[in-house]
């Protein structure tokens, strides 16, 4: 499986409420409530809607994301997309256009799986 290739696919018009776990990539196009984990890329595209908590490895945002955001290596920010709450990121792209409203923190976070060793000491 090609490493950018979408894994699962919530389409236009779909509503979701849970938790969702995944590994890979997912896009999510249509509404979406509750929380998110993975190591791997969430995608939201222009017109979806997503509101929790997100922790992901990479967010591709185009659409509307309300929470408490945390993307582990990247998030980028299309032109279209809409961020309300806090994002926590090392890396953050941000095309013009796009609106953020909420608190930023660019640091270090570590995944999930607790493998970043970026606090530890060199001896």
């Amino acid at each position: 499986m090609a490493r950018d290739e979408i894994n699962a696919f919530l389409g236009s018009g779909t509503v979701y409420q849970g938790k969702l776990n995944f590994q890979g990539s997912v896009r999510i196009d249509g509404v979406f409530n509750g929380e998110v984990h993975s190591e791997g890329t969430l995608i939201i595209g222009k017109d979806a809607r997503v509101e929790g908590q997100v922790r992901v490895g990479q967010l591709v945002l185009s659409g509307h994301i309300q929470g408490e955001i945390i993307a582990t290596k990247k998030a980028v920010l299309h032109r279209t997309a809409n961020l309300v709450g806090s994002l926590h990121s090392p890396v953050l792209m941000v095309e013009e256009g796009a609106k953020l409203e909420g608190r930023i923190a660019m640091q270090t976070v570590p995944s999930a799986s607790g493998d970043d060793d970026s606090d530890q000491e060199t001896k």
